[in-house]
């Protein structure tokens, strides 16, 4: 028998089951192998809020794309290749993902009339019989009944043994794209090292899914997608929130103070909080609050102690923290805000992805309460931006507010290890006993040419100064109610952040030409969507530009002049327009609107198309 290897330049490929399955684990697995190998990455992970999903309803569902490729990628994709699912639901929720002529591997013990009638397929007639997937290649493999084969003298008990039905897949397509055994290999030994048993069974599994493969005489063609060819480095797949925590910890380094990180767990930024803890010898102290007020109050009074507090949530949690963000703002002290966005409102969708408190960040506060929104555009910038954010939070004496998103949080791409040397020193403006004084006098509320007030830490001699939330003196800090100077407080705090707009790199064109028919522009996780898309259309001669903002509030100094040189400018969103609202306003611009409010990210087809609405 003869097996032959065919070439391609990306697959993707979406596992989908139960959440039970352990689809979010096969799809780690494959994809750190796949970094490993050199490829570039990029993951969607997808899956139920309920902590135990109702187990075979399409509701249940738990799903993980993967899109790995040797050439530059920057979506997860839009349509899969290989669709792997573990039961009737997981085919009937994925189905309309896959491509024409694409691949479906079907566990068949997952189509029975049971599985049949809870995803509500009519008549419990399977879709493995009745001709509808004519149009795709079907490989049916009863992984159920194989993974107890062969794990029959193992002495696990059957829910044992068939919590390791997602080995067997995934050796079956390490075989299928030419990939090694070992990262996983290893990852399971360690993981279970405990557990000998289940570990032994676990990688039993593993090599029964490839060597069936490879043995068997049905499957005569196997694949391979060679190395991508990015720029030397060490690498490692990083995830979005875990790069936050990793930039973090650099930034305190980088500051000289040390970081202290307050939060209450909430997805989809819980995972930050755990990256974290796991750094205690890097000096990082973490605090897991009773409720998101104390978790914020908690890191404001980290600041003020003259440390980098952060605290981080979600939607819901940022309302909650609201007040006391308000008086981090009066307090003029360093706090980075971590949103990590999901679908609202109240309790919304919390475990899919949404571009919804762009609005929230810049506004969402009672009184006049600004602060700086910035804001990364893909799991790996989540450690460059999140340094910039504690960069503009020390150096210029003000809350920051870091909006990632559930897409962006999860998702994963290959991350090339920074040198220090190349990351820039962050500087305190500490006050000290010996320069802070004018005429024996410490003023607290003193200002530089950018407006910014020294930071004094409590228990230096002659630096005693008042902190609370009722209105500051503009030079002393003690309480004021003197109308005057109320006015001229709001107006010197929002003028601090409005200064910062001369600071920030200028606002720069991505791809294409400084002038043209039209612009592309979005903000946090519509960049690689719309990068892909714009490469595609320039590729096809179309006169079409790609820029993408990163500095939400305030905009960079030169963000209208870069616009205003498009015949058309578009602003695709992952909700019903804030930015397009935000651009309107403030300037003398008619944007285009594309919204899409689907827990889902955009495609690059669907911004293509919209796109080339607007050039006919």
């Amino acid at each position: 028998m003869t097996k032959v290897t065919e070439k391609k330049e990306d697959v993707i490929i979406l596992f989908a089951g139960d959440s039970g399955d352990g689809m979010q684990l096969t799809g780690s697995l494959f994809t750190n192998t796949s970094a490993l190998y050199g490829n570039d990455i990029s993951t969607f992970p997808d899956f139920p809020a309920e902590i135990r999903a109702p187990q075979g309803t399409v509701a249940g569902v738990s799903g993980f794309k993967l899109h790995f490729a040797s050439v530059d990628i920057f979506t997860p994709g839009d349509e899969v290749e290989v669709l792997v699912a573990m039961n009737a639901a997981a085919l009937k929720a994925n189905l309309h993902q896959l491509k024409i002529g694409g691949t479906i591997i079907a566990n068949t013990a997952g189509f029975d009339k049971k599985n049949l009638r809870l995803a509500k397929y009519d008549d419990e007639q399977s879709p493995l019989l009745d001709q509808s997937l004519d149009k795709y290649r079907v490989i049916e493999l009863d992984v159920s009944k194989m993974t107890r084969e062969a794990l029959v003298d193992s002495g696990l008990g059957t829910k044992e043994i068939d919590r390791c039905k997602n080995m067997y897949v995934l050796g079956f397509l390490y075989w299928m794209y030419n990939r090694k055994l070992d990262s996983t290999e290893s990852f399971i030994k360690e993981k279970f090292a405990k557990k000998p048993e289940i570990r032994d069974a676990n990688i039993k599994v593993l090599k029964s899914g490839y060597f069936f493969g490879d043995t068997n005489e049905t499957f005569t063609t196997r694949f391979e997608v060679e190395s991508a060819h990015l720029p030397k480095g060490e690498y490692r797949s990083i995830m979005g929130n875990q790069a936050t925590a990793i930039g973090l910890i650099v930034a305190a380094k980088k500051a000289g103070i040390d970081l202290f990180y307050g939060s209450y767990p909430i997805t989809p930024a819980s995972d930050i909080l755990h990256e974290l803890a796991r750094h205690k010898n890097y000096g990082v102290k973490t605090f897991q609050a009773e409720d998101e007020i104390a978790a914020v109050c908690a890191s404001i009074g980290a600041s003020y102690g003259g440390a980098l507090g952060v605290t981080a949530s979600s939607g819901p949690g940022i309302a909650l923290k609201g007040e006391a963000i308000g008086l981090a703002v009066m307090l003029e002290i360093p706090l980075v805000i971590i949103n990590v966005q999901r679908g609202g409102p109240s309790t919304g969708l919390p475990t899919k992805t949404e571009q919804s408190d762009l609005m929230q960040a810049i506004s969402g506060r009672n009184g006049e309460a600004p602060l700086v929104v910035i804001a990364p555009h893909s799991p790996s910038d989540c450690f460059e931006t999140i340094i910039e954010a504690a960069r503009i939070s020390v150096e210029h004496m003000v809350p920051v507010m870091y909006l990632s998103d559930g897409f962006i949080a999860n998702g994963s791409e290959p991350w090339r290890f920074p040198s220090a040397d190349d990351i820039n020193a962050i500087k305190p403006k500490f006050a000290d006993s010996e320069n802070s004084l004018a005429e024996g006098v410490f003023y607290p509320y003193d200002r530089d040419e950018q407006l910014v007030r020294e930071w004094a830490i409590p228990g230096m001699k002659n630096l005693q100064h008042r902190v609370g939330g009722l209105e500051k003196d503009f030079k002393s800090g003690n309480v004021s109610y003197d109308p005057a100077n109320h006015e001229r407080m709001v107006k010197v705090r929002q003028e601090k952040v409005d200064r910062i707009a001369d600071l920030v790199p200028p606002q720069k064109i991505e791809q294409g030409g400084d002038q043209g028919k039209v612009l592309v522009i979005g903000w946090g996780s519509t960049y690689g969507a719309s990068r892909t898309a714009v490469r595609e259309l320039i590729s096809e001669g179309y006169e079409v530009s790609q820029a993408h903002i990163k500095y939400l509030n305030p905009f960079p100094s030169n963000l209208f002049e870069v616009m205003k040189n498009f015949d058309k400018v578009l602003i695709p969103e992952i909700n019903n327009g804030q930015l397009i609202n935000l651009i309107n306003a403030k300037y003398d611009l008619r944007a285009v609107p594309l919204n899409k409010i689907k827990g889902m990210p955009f495609t690059s087809r669907e911004i293509k198309e919209k796109v080339l609405e607007l050039l006919s």
